[in-house]
C-alpha cells in the first residue's frame, strides 16, 4: 500500500504543530550470562492495503518454548495498533494495564499507539506453552485506517533468560515508538562491547508491509544488515519472526540480527539507521545482546556516628558489583567529598564478586568551619581527583550522598550550688537531684558526671546520685539532659561549710560503754581548734578541753577534786569553735548515771 504523508503535523487551537513521538531510549540493562527471545503475532487477518477486508480480530495465540536451562528472569509485553490506543487486555485470561503507552502519528487523523506491560511473573508462571492476548479490540477504530492500508493491531513478548551455558553478555532493552518514512537515526548508548562474537540486535516493529520495499534498508554503523530469507537486505520490516520463521505476522516484525561484523570490541554506542521510501514503519522496542565482561561498582552508605562537639563523622558503607560481568578488583579506591572537597579516601580489601558485596567504615574529620548541616559524597572508584581506575558497565552509578547534621556542644546552663555540711576532711553528702528542683525533669532522663568529656562520651557516670560524696572541694558536676536529637548540659557546684556542732543534753559517764562522754556531733574533725570550758552552778570551772580532751565526766580544773568524776546534775558549757563564722555558743549539760 501506498503512504504519502511524509510531513507530521496536526493543529491544534488554531497553531501547527510536530507530531513528535517517543524517542527510543535505555529502559533496562542485564549483566551476565543473559539472553533473550520473542513471541508474539498479529491481529490482521492478511496484508492490510486498500483493497484488502477491512477486518481485525480480537485476540491471537502464540507458542514460548525455552530449554530447561534457560531461566526467565524478565519478560516485557507489547501491544500496538491503530487509533488512541485500548490499553486494558487480558494475557492468558488474565487482564493486563499499561504501564507506559506511547504514540505516533501520520497526520490528525492517522493516528497510532503502543503500550507496555511488565508481564514477568505471569509468564513465569505459565512457563512454556501457549500464550493468547485477548479482549485487544479495535474492531470500531480501523474503518477510517482501511482505505490507506494503516489498519493493523499486534502483540509480542520479549523474554530475557538465563543461562549458565552462555557467555557473560551485556543485554541492552530500549524502548519507544519512532518511524519512517523518510529516514530515521537512532544512537543506542550505554554499551560496552568486549568481544563482538555472536553480537545480535533485535526489534519490535509495527506496520511493515511485505509488498512495499521501495529503497527500504536498515543499517547498523553505516552496514546494511540483512536476514535472508526472511529479512532481505531490501525489504527489512516484512511481517516475519526471526526466531521462529514465521511469515505471517502482517503489518508487524519480530526480527533479529547478527551484528557480529558491524559493531566493534571497545563500542559505547551504535548507530542504527532506517530508510523507507514509501512504507510507514514504527520500531517500539530494539534490544542488543553483547559479550561484555566488566564490574559495575555502586557504594551505599549504610549508617554514620557523630559524636557532641566533634567534627569527625564515623561512616560505615558497602561496596556492591551487582549487575556486572566480572570481579571488582581489590583496591579499588573510594572518594569521600563535601562541597567538591576530598575529606578522606579508602579502598576495596578484596576482590568483590559478580553480585557480591564488601561492607567497610572510615572516619572523616570535617572543617572546623562547616555548616553543621552537610551532605557527604562518596564514591567508589575514584582516585581523590574524580577520575576513576576501573572500567565499568555504568560509570554513572558510582556515587551515593548523605544529609549529616554535626552535633554542636550546647551552651552549659547554670544550676544553683549544692552546699553540704563539712563531714570531716571537706566531704559531705549530696542529693544531686536537689540541684534540678524547679526544673520539672524526669529524673529517668537525667545523669551525672565529673567531667565534660565523660558526658559527652556518656562514660563514668556517677552511679548514686542521690547518696553522692564529694571527691574535692569545691567540686564540679555535669548534668546530660536527654533531648534528642542531641541533648542539654547543665553544670552545678558543689561546696562544703562548717555547719553548727550538734550537742547533746546529758550523758551517763558510768562506763557502760553507752553514752559515757560528752559527744558533740560535728565537731571533733571539723572544728579542731575548738575549746570547751564546763562550769556547775556556781561558775567554778570544773573542765577544759580541747579536740584532744573530750570531756568524760572527770575535773581537770581547780585545786580540789581533780580527776573525780561530777556528782548528777546540770553543768553548763561555753563551747569556743575558735571559727570566725561563729561566736562562742553557751548551754547547759545533764549528768546522769
Amino acid at each position: 500500500m501506498k503512504k504519502t504523508a511524509y510531513i507530521l503535523c496536526f493543529v491544534m487551537f488554531g497553531a501547527t504543530l510536530p507530531l513528535i513521538a517517543q524517542d527510543v531510549s535505555l529502559f533496562q540493562q542485564f549483566n551476565g550470562r543473559y539472553d533473550y527471545v520473542a513471541i508474539g503475532n498479529t491481529l490482521n487477518t492478511e496484508e492490510n492495503g486498500s483493497y484488502s477486508n477491512c477486518t481485525i480480530l480480537t485476540s491471537s495465540s502464540a507458542e514460548l518454548i525455552l530449554d530447561p536451562s534457560q531461566n526467565i528472569v524478565a519478560a516485557y509485553l507489547y501491544w500496538a495498533g491503530s487509533g488512541a490506543g485500548d490499553f486494558d487486555i487480558e494475557l492468558n485470561g488474565i487482564a493486563i494495564s499499561a504501564e507506559r503507552t506511547f504514540s505516533d502519528s501520520l497526520d490528525a487523523t492517522r493516528i497510532f499507539f503502543a503500550a507496555f506491560a511488565d508481564v514477568t511473573d505471569l509468564v513465569i508462571n505459565e512457563g512454556n506453552g501457549t500464550f493468547t492476548v485477548s479482549e485487544f479490540d479495535l474492531t470500531n477504530v480501523i474503518t477510517p485506517y482501511c482505505p490507506t492500508g494503516t489498519n493493523f493491531g499486534g502483540w509480542a513478548i520479549s523474554i530475557i533468560y538465563q543461562d549458565t551455558n552462555l557467555p557473560l553478555n551485556q543485554l541492552n532493552v530500549y524502548d519507544g515508538l519512532q518511524s519512517v518514512p523518510t529516514f530515521l537515526s537512532i544512537t543506542l548508548d550505554n554499551l560496552n562491547v568486549l568481544d563482538n562474537e555472536d553480537a545480535k540486535i533485535g526489534f519490535i516493529a509495527w506496520e511493515g508491509d511485505r509488498n512495499l520495499a521501495v529503497t527500504e534498508q536498515l543499517t547498523i554503523n553505516g552496514n546494511v544488515i540483512s536476514n535472508p530469507p526472511l529479512n532481505p537486505a531490501n525489504n527489512a520490516f516484512n511481517g516475519t519472526n526471526s526466531f521462529t520463521g514465521a511469515s505471517d505476522l502482517y503489518n508487524m516484525d519480530i526480527d533479529v540480527y547478527n551484528i557480529q561484523d558491524n559493531i566493534s570490541i571497545g563500542d559505547t554506542s551504535a548507530t542504527i539507521t532506517l530508510t523507507s521510501g514509501q512504507d510507514f514503519v514504527m520500531i517500539n522496542n530494539i534490544i542488543t545482546v553483547l559479550n561484555s565482561q566488566l564490574p559495575d561498582a555502586t557504594i551505599a552508605i549504610d549508617d554514620y556516628t557523630v559524636n557532641c562537639g566533634e567534627n569527625s563523622v564515623a561512616l560505615s558503607y558497602t561496596i556492591n558489583n551487582f549487575n556486572s560481568t566480572a570481579l571488582l578488583p581489590a583496591n579499588t579506591p573510594i572518594a569521600y567529598y563535601l562541597n567538591g572537597i576530598l575529606l578522606g579516601q579508602s579502598v576495596t580489601l578484596n576482590d568483590i564478586a559478580i553480585n557480591a558485596t564488601e561492607t567497610g567504615s572510615i572516619v572523616l574529620t570535617v572543617p572546623e568551619t562547616s555548616d553543621p548541616n552537610i551532605i557527604i559524597t562518596a564514591v567508589v572508584d575514584d582516585d581523590g581527583t574524580m577520575n576513576g581506575v576501573v572500567t565499568e558497565i555504568n560509570e554513572n552509578n558510582n556515587e551515593t550522598s548523605e544529609d549529616i547534621e554535626l552535633l554542636i556542644i550546647p551552651d552549659i546552663i547554670p544550676l544553683p550550688n549544692l552546699t553540704g555540711c563539712n563531714e570531716g576532711f571537706e566531704t559531705s553528702t549530696y542529693n544531686l537531684f536537689d540541684a534540678l528542683v524547679g526544673l520539672n525533669i524526669d529524673e529517668s532522663e537525667v545523669s551525672f558526671y565529673l567531667s565534660l568529656e565523660d558526658l559527652e562520651a556518656e562514660m563514668n557516670s556517677i552511679l548514686i546520685p542521690s547518696n553522692y560524696n564529694n571527691l574535692s572541694n569545691p567540686e564540679t558536676i555535669f548534668v546530660r539532659l536527654e533531648s534528642p536529637p542531641c541533648y542539654e548540659i547543665f553544670q552545678c557546684n558543689l561546696d562544703i561549710e562548717n555547719c553548727p556542732p550538734e550537742i547533746p543534753e546529758g550523758f551517763s559517764p558510768n562506763n557502760d560503754g553507752f553514752n559515757d562522754w560528752f559527744n558533740i556531733q560535728g565537731l571533733y574533725d571539723i572544728f579542731t581548734e575548738h575549746e570547751l570550758s564546763i562550769y556547775n552552778r556556781y561558775g567554778e570551772v570544773l573542765f577544759v578541753g580541747d579536740n584532744d580532751k573530750p570531756w568524760n565526766g572527770k575535773i581537770n580544773s581547780g585545786l580540789n577534786n581533780r580527776g573525780k568524776t561530777v556528782p548528777v546534775g546540770t553543768y553548763y558549757y561555753v563551747l569556743n569553735l575558735k571559727d570566725p563564722e561563729y561566736k562562742p555558743i553557751v548551754g547547759w549539760v545533764y549528768v546522769n548515771y
